[in-house]
């Protein structure tokens, strides 16, 4: 078996359940940790993922956009040019009030629930692909809804190198400790059922063009964050893992 087919094997992934005192807050600490009404270190890891957000915002053209698990919409301030704006998130509680979602065009629980014409100039989401269980699915949907000559784009942490291990347990961990009394640990095994390498290797195998760019540092083991760039989606591999 090959490597990227021993890789495709391993989906859809389970993820470990989270722990129940994790569990009855996880919304609340969801919106602290997109940044609202962020305070203490919450506010430089807002800070340093605002680096995914501008990325995606400078990179690419195009009007109408499409952004998978667009959480609390606070990625929707950096699109000023967009003609249509669509999310998909499947947790309304997360958005409910957002002053973002006014400024939504459509709203889907699945990437299933999109229709397929007309399609999208760019398709992307932020730090969203390292928690999807049936990532080659969601990519491939994703790819057989781009225009002709439409991007798919992505900002990801650096999830599996050695820096971005070290920074969120010096961080987020601290601060959600310090917060709430409780280990992230779990919450992390919980939530990031994907590596960068992972996901990277998946957009390879999906895409001909894949462009990677690592923050701060040009490596991924001395790197936060990655911004992805795919184009010309591989159409014969990409019908295969949709179904």
């Amino acid at each position: 078996m090959t490597e990227i087919a021993t890789l495709l094997a391993s989906y859809p992934r389970a993820r470990p359940p989270l722990p129940a005192a994790a569990a009855r807050i996880y919304v609340e600490e969801y919106k602290v940790n997109r940044g609202v009404n962020a305070r203490g270190l919450y506010r430089v890891i807002v800070w340093l993922e605002s680096w995914m957000h501008r990325r995606v915002a400078f990179s690419a053209a195009g009007s109408t956009l499409l952004e998978i698990g667009a959480g609390t919409v606070n990625h929707r301030r950096f699109e000023e040019r967009a003609s249509v704006y669509d999310i998909v998130e499947p947790l309304p509680a997360l958005y409910a009030g957002s002053p973002e979602i006014a400024r939504i065009d459509h709203i889907y629980a699945s990437i299933d629930d999109v229709p397929v014409a007309p399609r999208y100039d760019r398709i992307f989401s932020v730090a969203v692909l390292e928690h999807v269980e049936h990532l080659p699915a969601l990519v491939a949907a994703c790819a057989l809804r781009l225009a002709d000559g439409g991007v798919f784009q992505a900002g990801i942490p650096a999830e599996g190198g050695m820096v971005w291990g070290l920074a969120w347990r010096m961080t987020t961990g601290v601060s959600y400790r310090l917060r709430t009394g409780l280990p992230y640990a779990p919450v992390m095994r919980h939530e990031h059922v994907n590596t960068a390498v992972e996901i990277i290797a998946i957009l390879r195998h999906l895409f001909d063009d894949v462009m990677i760019s690592w923050f701060p540092l040009p490596v991924r083991h001395f790197a936060f964050y990655a911004y992805i760039e795919a184009r010309r989606p591989k159409f014969d591999n990409c019908a295969p893992a949709v179904r």
